[in-house]
């Protein structure tokens, strides 16, 4: 299937997120917060990212506008995954260069239908 990236600062949330993933026979690549997403979207060139919003350094939004906006990265899907809930925050995670935008807690079969979709291309 797919190698996806999750860019999140949550061990608890990578745990869950890789489990949903691997499950559905995804492989996933995982990275502690924005710039080492940066650099391992740039690196790996997986097919798809789940971005979180909050974390230290490098936030999801700052993260996600660097890869949407870099010719090397900007042909990879970016769903962000956060608890930000707001339509403001979906707004702005869309206007980023995100293809799609998902609130924690995620359900495994919202996350597997949108990363099915955008992998569909």
């Amino acid at each position: 299937m797919a190698n996806i990236l999750i860019v999140d600062d949550s061990p608890t949330e990578l745990h869950v997120l890789s489990g949903m993933l691997e499950k559905n026979g995804h492989s996933v690549i995982s990275a502690a917060d924005g710039e080492e997403g940066v650099a391992r979207a740039k690196a790996e060139k997986p097919d798809l990212i789940l971005m979180d919003v909050v974390m230290p350094g490098l936030n999801g939004f700052q993260a996600s506008r660097q890869i949407a906006n870099d010719p090397e990265t900007s042909h990879i899907p970016i769903v962000i995954v956060s608890t930000k809930d707001q339509e403001t925050d979906k707004m702005w995670g869309l206007r980023q260069g995100a293809k799609d935008y998902l609130t924690k807690p995620v359900k495994e079969k919202e996350l597997m239908a949108t990363i099915g979709t955008l992998l569909a291309g």
